[in-house]
């Protein structure tokens, strides 16, 4: 559902105040109400989150709920059900009164969609195409409809997919000592 009567500038996102608690995405300058997310959603964005968190990864790195302001005709800002900053975008982010990654900050390493069964092509290829362009190395589409993990490996200006399903070991360029399976995840 579209929002706004006329198309927003990220300064206008930036200082909008929505009349509801609801959440919204900035797409090519409207804002796009999100759908509630579902619990197998949650359960998967938070064992990832505790997994990470387990594995090293520093706590001020990990993200939910982070915005990140991606290329598009007009401004686009997603919000990814997990983001993993560098070291440089957690730093940039200190002190910041709204978590949001802005077009003149370092972008996150690592991105996390859980697919909501009505949202797959935006996160299949809308979402691929806008964290391309920003450079994110990593971005992981975790579908529990069709029960599978898709690694994207930025390589070379474009992602190369890699598909995992069951008891498939996940393979990460980042995390080369994850030890996940597709299964695991999938069932967060």
């Amino acid at each position: 559902m579209t929002v706004a009567q006329q198309r927003l500038t990220l300064a206008d996102y930036l200082t909008y105040e929505a009349p509801t608690e609801k959440r919204y995405e900035l797409v090519n300058g409207e804002l796009i109400e999100m759908p509630a997310e579902s619990d197998i959603n949650q359960r998967i964005a938070m064992f990832l989150l505790a997994y990470f968190l387990r594995q090293g990864t520093p706590h001020y790195c990990l993200r939910i709920g982070l915005e990140i302001a991606v290329s598009g005709t007009f401004a686009t800002v997603r919000l990814p059900d997990l983001a993993i900053l560098s070291e440089e975008a957690a730093l940039a982010l200190e002190g910041a009164s709204r978590s949001i990654i802005t077009y003149d900050m370092p972008p996150p390493q690592l991105v996390v969609e859980v697919v909501s069964p009505s949202q797959a092509n935006r996160d299949y290829r809308h979402k691929r195409s806008e964290y391309a362009a920003r450079g994110i190395q990593e971005y992981w589409i975790v579908d529990p409809s069709e029960q599978q993990v898709t690694v994207l490996v930025w390589t070379d200006g474009l992602y190369e997919a890699k598909t995992f399903r069951e008891t498939q070991q996940l393979k990460s360029l980042l995390f080369a000592d994850i030890n996940l399976t597709a299964a695991q995840v999938l069932a967060g």
